[in-house]
């Protein structure tokens, strides 16, 4: 009996009934969760130096998803590698064990970390730091609807912070398609009942996009839309990012 009790769960996670929440989505006048308009973000709260020990790290919390940034380097590599002009970029996403509802659930996103790889790679001007490697650790403490975006956005915060040489910030930003609507910037409930999902990487300065992801059935008109709506976002963020390394300069000097 003590080894039956053992074994027996203790926790549980109360999940609302999918059929009142669909119907939510599939009516023509359904109001977001959170009470935001379809292109309207959630409210960003950015941080640089938030991890002492690293070269330079990023807190961001946009709405309920936190995420946390460190870079380490450049320094030079423990693997035995060739000589070579540019520099190595690491990138590693990983979520804490109480980061999702469901516990442990983070870890089937193993492809984040090459996905901002990618993102990321583009912007960086990998020749300032020849023979040498950049790790950049993302840790999602709470995950709350489009984590990748604000991973990469965080990660681009704490390259800056770390002096690492690059041609512009990366911003990014998601929509969702929710029947025949188009939602900016969605949470974990619309991104549970998506049709589709576009995600847009760009260096706002630029006007380039380093990465996009496309996903679900979209026709042409809606794909327009939606690059739109995330690049006009791209740059506005990007605007709040460089305010908030302005604003930790300026309190360095004083």
């Amino acid at each position: 009996m003590a080894g039956q009790s053992a074994t027996a769960p203790t926790t549980y996670s109360p999940s609302p009934t999918q059929k009142k929440k669909q119907s939510i989505f599939k009516d023509v006048d359904w109001v977001r969760p959170d009470g935001r308009g379809f292109h309207q973000c959630r409210p960003a709260f950015l941080r640089t130096g938030a991890v002492n020990a690293a070269s330079g790290s990023a807190y961001a919390e946009f709405g309920n998803t936190k995420v946390i940034v460190s870079v380490f380097g450049p320094r030079e590599s423990k693997k035995a590698m060739m000589y070579s002009d540019i520099g190595r970029l690491n990138c590693n996403v990983s979520y804490t064990t109480f980061a999702t509802p469901v516990r442990g659930q983070g870890s089937d996103h193993k492809e984040f970390s090459s996905m901002l790889h990618k993102a990321l790679e583009g912007a960086i001007i990998l020749e300032t730091f020849p023979k040498t490697t950049v790790d950049v650790f993302a840790l999602v403490l709470e995950s709350g609807g489009s984590d990748l975006p604000v991973v990469i956005s965080c990660a681009s915060l704490a390259l800056a912070d770390a002096g690492i040489m690059m041609f512009d910030l990366v911003t990014s930003v998601s929509v969702s398609c929710l029947g025949m609507n188009l939602v900016i910037d969605p949470i974990l409930e619309e991104e549970s009942y998506q049709d589709g999902s576009l995600m847009i990487t760009c260096m706002p300065s630029r006007n380039e996009v380093t990465q996009l992801t496309l996903t679900g059935d979209w026709s042409t008109p809606k794909i327009h839309e939606a690059m739109e709506l995330c690049l006009d976002a791209c740059s506005k963020l990007g605007n709040i990012m460089r305010s908030c390394l302005k604003e930790a300069a300026s309190a360095q000097q004083e």
